[in-house]
């Protein structure tokens, strides 16, 4: 590495943990971690916007922003002083107080999603926090006859066990039965088969109104409001998972906007902190916030002034940047410009998630092609990669992947034949 590439990779943590090359950091890492994850694919010292780069220098153009997370980009001026004034005012207090940030929070949320009167906030550290509430939440809404959960083939909602209950991918799922009980998975944007499902015994019906697991596959309005529709006449709750979707992803407050439904819940985590952990369930309407009361749920750092701080940060950032508007402009013109690319098949998705069907089964390979053209990117099937990049991505970066685009599944097919071998 030259004088000029240590200086670029120079971060704060330098002064705790010293300068090492990539393979030094794995090869500590697969030393002293538990490898739920597998070995990472590079080691990041530093980000800036939709750029980061790793421990040897390399620079990448990141579009994948930590799954959905990374709103603002990386190192964003305005939340990184936010949460660096609030951690020097008042850094954490237990669940017997409150704060400032974490009541304006709450207020802020229930204005842009429009939530009707009596509606209440419980905030959580991550989507599967958000959702592990509410599970419970739905369990509430539960006696004698009414002990059924229903949610979708290819769901993803989380991995701790009342959320791993609700995923639907087997792999994630055998090796921790038994889960939580009631649960029943249908066929993904079957309305007839949904309307056959809801009954009496429902108690709630959960719902990503995009699943990024799955490949980014969208729900219909028509199906929202079915199940809106359904839900209300059996008595049961309509949950909605907006962890990825939800905080400007696809160009709205919420993916769910269009479809002109009030849930009785919905789920936020993800991009909601602009990178710093925090997740959130809101319910609508008093009956539904009336459901879990004072001892029946709870959590130590949900909700903490820093947290709450760096999402209402994220949120004026959002509002007074132009940010919702460029997520659908970039969006449009990223994914029209994917379309045109030989070797891909579809692709789905709204504002800056992104699901690209390719025309064989290359998507690992061209993960790891993207990454040594300096791109990130994921692919969570065979033939399918997904984007999620910060929802600041400008024109001139969307054009510098699409010009690599053609190279990149070439590169990947070349690979794959030759593994095949």
């Amino acid at each position: 590495m030259t004088a000029n590439e240590a200086e670029l990779v120079e971060t704060p943590a330098d002064a705790i943990t010293g300068h090492s090359s990539g393979a030094d950091w794995l090869a500590r890492y697969n030393s002293s971690l538990m490898g739920v994850f597998g070995t990472p694919l590079r080691v990041l010292v530093r980000g800036a916007g939709c750029l980061v780069w790793d421990a040897d220098g390399k620079e990448y153009l990141d579009l994948l922003g930590g799954i959905a997370v990374n709103a603002l980009g990386h190192a964003h001026p305005f939340v990184t002083s936010v949460i660096s004034s609030q951690l020097a005012t008042l850094g954490h207090v237990s669940n017997f107080f409150t704060s400032p940030t974490q009541i304006a929070l709450a207020e802020k949320l229930l204005a842009i999603t429009n939530a009707p009167a009596g509606s209440k906030v419980f905030f959580a550290n991550s989507g599967t926090e958000a959702n592990e509430a509410a599970f419970k939440l739905a369990r509430r809404n539960s006696d004698a006859k009414r002990t059924k959960i229903i949610a979708l083939e290819g769901a993803f909602h989380g991995r701790t066990m009342g959320a791993l209950a609700l995923t639907a991918k087997e792999a994630y799922r055998a090796p921790f039965e038994p889960l939580p009980g009631g649960v029943v998975h249908i066929p993904f944007g079957d309305i007839e088969a949904l309307r056959s499902a809801v009954d009496e015994s429902t108690a709630a019906v959960f719902l990503e109104p995009i699943q990024g697991e799955a490949g980014v596959r969208p729900l219909s309005a028509e199906y929202l409001q079915a199940a809106r529709e359904a839900t209300t006449a059996a008595g049961a709750l309509l949950i909605l998972d907006e962890v990825q979707t939800g905080i400007g992803r696809t160009g709205k407050w919420l993916a769910s906007e269009d479809a002109g439904i009030v849930p009785d819940a919905i789920t936020l985590a993800k991009g909601l902190g602009g990178g710093f952990p925090i997740g959130a369930l809101l319910t609508f309407g008093s009956a539904t916030s009336a459901l879990l009361t004072a001892g029946q749920h709870g959590t130590t750092f949900g909700g903490n002034p820093v947290a709450t701080a760096a999402a209402l940060a994220t949120l004026h950032a959002i509002e007074s940047q132009g940010v919702l508007q460029n997520v659908q402009s970039v969006g449009e013109y990223l994914r029209a410009g994917i379309s045109a690319v030989e070797g891909v098949a579809e692709v789905r998705g709204e504002g800056l998630l992104i699901g690209i069907d390719l025309t064989a089964d290359i998507a690992p390979a061209m993960v790891t092609a993207a990454l040594d053209a300096g791109f990130i990117i994921n692919s969570p099937g065979p033939r399918t990669i997904r984007l999620a990049p910060p929802l600041i991505l400008t024109t001139e970066q969307a054009d510098r992947f699409l010009a690599a685009l053609p190279s990149l599944i070439a590169t990947a097919t070349a690979t794959t034949a030759k593994d095949a071998q």
